[in-house]
């Protein structure tokens, strides 16, 4: 079934409403989905390379650039030597939440939902946006910091060293299983082409102003307004 719905709504393969009740955990991208920015865009201005590392974010997104982790370790590369005030400038002047993303992972939460963070940014924004919004759990890339700036490298953590695709996909299916409950009962919320594996195994997938291959295969995409326009599909008995 395809319906497209007043707001710049288009449903797939569904017929709304869905109960929100049904579902116990949901996950989010962060870049262009909860905020408003590319993070590493805008720590690119900062020595004069946003243009270069901007056309290889979007061409990633689009999926024109397909190993995610070759074409972030070659922007972050770039970044060598960036003084780590820019990261708190980005944060405190040109990171905002996209509209209706705090009414949207509100309800979620009073519905009694589970909110996971997995991104392919940098946990230095991640874990600052996910405070601000009270979600439980998150997943990111840690830039090395040495002396105050960047080294042009990514740190390895206990999971990994780059959550692409595949680790957000392995994310969401781990948190399912720690919560014991099926892949079904999942929505994964998100806008470029390294969302597209977990949206594939998620019960309900959101695509939220994405590219168009990443709309072509949500359940539901949201082409105009805030996130909460979701809720319209979503009832909460």
């Amino acid at each position: 079934m395809h319906l497209d719905l007043p707001g710049g709504l288009v449903v797939r393969g569904f017929t709304p409403p869905l109960r929100l009740a049904d579902f116990r955990l949901a996950a989010f991208d962060m870049d262009s989905t909860l905020i408003n920015i590319e993070c590493i865009d805008e720590i690119a201005a900062a020595v004069n390379l946003k243009a270069e590392v901007a056309a290889i974010t979007e061409a990633t997104m689009r999926g024109e650039i397909a190993d995610f982790k070759e074409s972030l370790l070659r922007r972050v590369a770039l970044l060598k030597g960036v003084d780590e005030r820019f990261l708190h400038e980005i944060w405190a002047h040109r990171l905002q939440l996209n509209p209706g993303v705090e009414a949207f992972v509100a309800a979620l939460r009073e519905a009694g939902l589970k909110t996971l963070l997995v991104s392919g940014g940098f946990t230095f924004f991640s874990d600052r946006v996910a405070r601000r919004l009270a979600m439980d759990y998150t997943r990111a890339n840690q830039l090395e910091i040495v002396d105050g700036k960047l080294t042009g490298r990514v740190l390895p953590q206990d999971w990994g060293v780059i959550c692409d695709g595949e680790e957000k996909r392995r994310t969401l299916l781990m948190h399912c299983e720690a919560l014991g409950i099926a892949p079904a009962q999942a929505i994964a919320v998100g806008d470029g082409s390294n969302d597209l594996p977990m949206m594939g195994v998620a019960g309900l997938s959101i695509a939220f102003h994405a590219k168009p291959a990443v709309r072509a295969g949500a359940m539901l995409a949201i082409n105009e307004g805030g996130m909460d326009a979701a809720l319209a599909v979503l009832g909460q008995g």
